[in-house]
């Protein structure tokens, strides 16, 4: 029963989070897009107003005329819409679904004794600490660095290194798969903090300037738009990290850590294509297209280099390509390696959700979860536990597309 109502809440929760994801990533996107597209005002009445940029769009049978102020409308607005909740709840949602799926079975999930050999409990705090000790690092970066000359430069590199640093300490502390997750989780987690401690509170004390008859001191918004640019580069990266749950041959690479850091390399760097695309066309930015070849390129070489090769298991010669040299596989092909992956978890003495794969019956009666899971999702054995081989996953692929055969 359990077991049953931890599915429902794993479920509602993925639900609500991508949900709320969606709303956060795409409000972030516009607004990336509205400023590298505004355009200097052409009528008179809007500069007198104190009006930078504008933009006419057309969109949903309708056409909208977004302005932007330099500073502060000449009047505030009975009626201010606020962009944080998608923010809060995207993390709120977020973190409870890591709770539920990660840290409540810490054990089974995050704790992969051939790399850390540690107690539950003590993974946990450590998973926790990447959290908060990345936001205290990057935070205090943002604060040392962010206004000095070429800031931005040098508050990307430091960045770069602090999350490299950290892909290499959580893929060797944690499992494969909640090592990237937890990766994922450390950058939202910095996305949400900056919208939470910078964003908000500067346009907060703006608006309070404005009401009060105050000067509005620029560095509010100058900071809340630089964190908030850093959220737009952290996005990719964080997708990335949160999808590869699914595709365990990156999580499962025996370097795991340059396959994490590759990738959020490579979405970070077509993010910036994108960021600089809309003012390109305008003429403000360099051809971004470097980026874009760079992030497409980063992404082949990491298609190539984890190719699989060919070997033999078990007498049974494997291709590269994955398929095994052979047109039929019976039942003794794949024993051997259901007694060394599968016995401990699915044999005489356990049967994890009820399923034993110790005899022929047995095999037949689970044949396509057994494909399903161990060959098409990857996820079994659990944070490769047994090290099942590429190889070998490849041999019960070869044996179940040729007819799953117990004889």
């Amino acid at each position: 029963m359990e077991s049953y109502v931890l599915d429902w809440v794993n479920l509602l929760l993925r639900w609500a989070h991508v949900i709320t994801a969606i709303a956060w990533i795409g409000s972030s996107f516009y607004f990336v897009f509205l400023d590298s597209s505004l355009t200097p005002p052409e009528d008179d009445d809007l500069k007198r107003q104190g009006v930078s940029g504008e933009l006419w769009a057309v969109h949903g049978g309708g056409f909208y005329h977004p302005v932007k102020f330099a500073l502060a409308p000449p009047k505030l607005p009975s009626h201010l819409h606020w962009f944080y909740w998608e923010s809060y709840s995207t993390w709120l949602t977020g973190f409870s679904l890591f709770t539920v799926s990660y840290l409540y079975n810490a054990g089974m999930y995050l704790v992969d004794k051939s790399r850390m050999d540690w107690g539950p409990s003590s993974a946990v705090a450590v998973a926790l600490a990447f959290l908060v000790v990345f936001w205290l690092a990057y935070d205090g970066i943002c604060r040392v660095f962010g206004q000095r000359k070429n800031g931005d430069t040098i508050v990307g590199v430091l960045v770069a290194v602090l999350v490299c640093i950290a892909s290499w300490l959580a893929c060797h502390w944690f499992a494969g798969r909640a090592a990237f997750l937890l990766m994922g989780a450390m950058l939202a987690t910095s996305m949400s903090a900056n919208v939470f401690f910078w964003i908000i509170p500067g346009q907060k004390t703006m608006v309070a300037d404005i009401a009060a008859g105050r000067a509005v001191d620029p560095i509010h918004g100058k900071r809340g738009k630089q964190r908030s640019v850093h959220n737009t580069y952290f996005t990719l990266p964080v997708l990335f990290a949160m999808l590869s749950n699914h595709y365990s041959f990156t999580y499962n690479h025996p370097d795991n850590w340059l396959v994490l850091i590759g990738m959020m390399a490579a979405g970070a760097a077509i993010r910036q294509f994108f960021v600089l695309r809309h003012g390109y066309k305008l003429g403000r930015n360099p051809n971004p297209w470097g980026y874009a070849l760079a992030g497409l390129a980063t992404i082949v070489l990491l298609i190539v280099w984890m190719r699989p090769m060919a070997s033999a298991v078990n007498g049974v010669a494997v291709k590269a390509d994955g398929t095994a040299s052979v047109a039929h596989l019976g039942y003794r092909s794949i024993e051997p390696i259901l007694a060394q992956r599968c016995y401990a978890c699915h044999g005489e003495t356990v049967q994890m959700k009820n399923v034993r794969l110790d005899s022929a019956p047995a095999v037949e009666l689970h044949a396509q979860a057994l494909y399903t899971q161990a060959v098409v999702a990857r996820t079994m054995p659990l944070n490769n536990a047994t090290g099942i081989t590429e190889e070998e996953r490849q041999i019960l692929k070869t044996w179940f597309e040729s007819g799953a055969s117990v004889r």
